[in-house]
């Protein structure tokens, strides 16, 4: 059980260990939200039933139907994540800054010949990218007196006889990990000296996912919209962590300090089909629904550990040790995310304003990793993602008011609730409470063939993680939680044109 508990709580936020694919890589590249307009983002991206704007062609590429002229959109962001922590009673925070492009995009509205207002009235044609996820952050959490070690996950897993060059062997090599000749038995100092060492644990992420689309989009009578696109992906993500442990009490004996790094970079791309219509029964009201196919990617990571050591020994003299591994572990693999259907509604109130919902469907136990590259068939795991991911339904509300003709109002808030089900392997899940909320507003200026928009989106989200895996034996107490606040802020703004 303690592995499994271990498993779940890292996979959320601060993945350590990450020489093979598991469920965390499942669920960092299928849970995201779509970042693409300032429009769109003021109003909570409920766009599924409204279209006119190229995020909803990530949502319901129906969407495109919509448009009655062509448009060129582009949206910078200026973003700022903070991440809060609180460890063994000590509080700590850090942030990143970060711009970006979260969309560019460009649309062809292709009327047809046909002049009585009836059947095809258009053909439009999108092409363009919309954000999906950005990655970047930095976490720093400092602990003190802990009565844990991650030299006890290495201890634990040597004396199973799981030995991996990328931990137990450097461990063992700047001599933190040790062997009692006489029993065979794996130990450290820290154990040993009864623990109460301090901790630091810091992690910065970069990369992003992008989706590039081509769709089309049918508008019937003005009263029925249908759309289909295809997405193709692109996933960046690297991630270093360095993890210090050291003795500032001097109570344990020969052991000084340890450094533990770990980098992984993953990178690859995939493609998706989405399928979606819209329908206005009446001026007032427009219903809509998409489903969108899995997302195969084909990935390939690359990982690499470190490890240091200080020592004093019983003569007084104090040795530095370091370790690396003798080659970088790269590996290929796909992935198949979960396939999401959304359906939608959007309420136009007496011709100043409108109000707009979507509910998406996502089941995160239906993802899956694919074909290792070494033939590898990852039956184990997808056991593991099916067993501790649950079914969600995401919610995105969104307004909007004319102040003028010329000018508009935007607020919106979107829910995205845990992918963790609240029991897996026998034991209570710690973050399967830990959703998503967003909160946005915006504004609009409309002028002639010209617009602007601008978005503010504020993301909030607590969570709680090891800082290490828990030792799969249970002779070791298991790691304290640390808890982590992360804060986004993001500004949009998107400069379009109408033709």
């Amino acid at each position: 059980m303690k592995k499994y508990v271990s498993i779940l709580a890292i996979a959320i936020l601060v993945p350590f260990l990450g020489g093979a694919q598991d469920l965390a890589d499942a669920l960092r590249y299928s849970n995201f939200q779509v970042q693409g307009t300032a429009r769109s983002g003021g109003m909570g991206n409920a766009f599924g039933a409204l279209g006119g704007d190229f995020t909803s062609v990530s949502i319901n590429p129906a969407g495109l139907g919509v448009y009655r002229s062509g448009e060129l959109a582009l949206t910078p962001t200026f973003g700022q994540t903070s991440v809060e922590t609180s460890y063994l009673g000590t509080s700590m925070s850090d942030e990143k800054f970060k711009f970006s492009f979260n969309n560019i995009s460009y649309v062809t509205a292709i009327p047809t010949s046909n002049r009585s207002e009836s059947g095809i009235i258009s053909i439009n044609v999108g092409i363009g990218y919309n954000r999906l996820k950005d990655f970047n952050s930095n976490a720093i959490a400092v602990g003190h007196n802990a009565q844990s070690s991650i030299l006890d996950n290495f201890a634990s897993n040597a004396n199973q006889g799981n030995w991996s060059d990328y931990y137990e062997e450097l461990a063992s090599n700047t001599d933190l990990l040790l062997k009692d000749e006489n029993t065979g038995v794996y130990w450290h100092d820290i154990e040993e000296g009864g623990y109460g060492q301090s901790q630091q644990k810091s992690i910065t992420r970069q990369g992003s996912i992008d989706e590039y689309t081509l769709g089309v989009g049918l508008n019937f009578n003005h009263k029925l919209y249908l759309g289909a696109s295809v997405g193709i992906t692109d996933i960046y993500y690297k991630e270093n962590s360095t993890l210090i442990e050291w003795d500032d009490n001097n109570d344990i004996d020969y052991f000084n300090e340890l450094q533990f790094d770990s980098k992984l970079r993953t990178t690859g791309n995939g493609y998706n089909v989405k399928l979606g219509i819209i329908f206005k029964p009446t001026n007032q009201i427009r219903l809509g629904a998409s489903v969108h196919t899995p997302t195969f990617y084909n990935l390939h990571d690359v990982f690499d550990t470190k490890m240091s050591s200080s020592i004093t020994y019983d003569d007084g003299s104090t040795v530095p040790y370091s370790a690396i591994p003798d080659y970088l572990q790269e590996y290929d693999y796909d992935l198949e995310t979960p396939l999401r259907a959304t359906l939608s509604a959007a309420f136009v109130v007496a011709k100043k304003g409108l109000l707009s919902i979507d509910y998406e469907y996502v089941d995160y136990g239906s993802a899956s990793l694919r074909r290792g590259g070494d033939g590898y068939d990852y039956v184990a795991e997808n056991q593991e993602i099916t067993e501790a991911y649950r079914a969600v339904g995401n919610l995105r509300l969104g307004g909007e008011y004319r102040l003028t003709n010329a000018f508009s109002l935007r607020a919106g808030y979107e829910l995205y609730p845990s992918a963790y089900n609240d029991e897996a392997f026998g034991a209570s899940q710690p973050n399967a409470d830990s959703k998503l909320n967003i909160y946005s507003a915006g504004l609009g200026y409309r002028n002639g063939g010209f617009y602007f928009d601008m978005a503010y989106r504020y993301y909030d989200m607590l969570a709680y993680d090891m800082l290490y895996p828990a030792p799969v034996t249970s002779n070791y107490a298991d790691p304290a939680m640390a808890e982590f606040n992360t804060v986004k802020n993001r500004l949009l703004f998107t400069f379009g044109f109408k033709f």
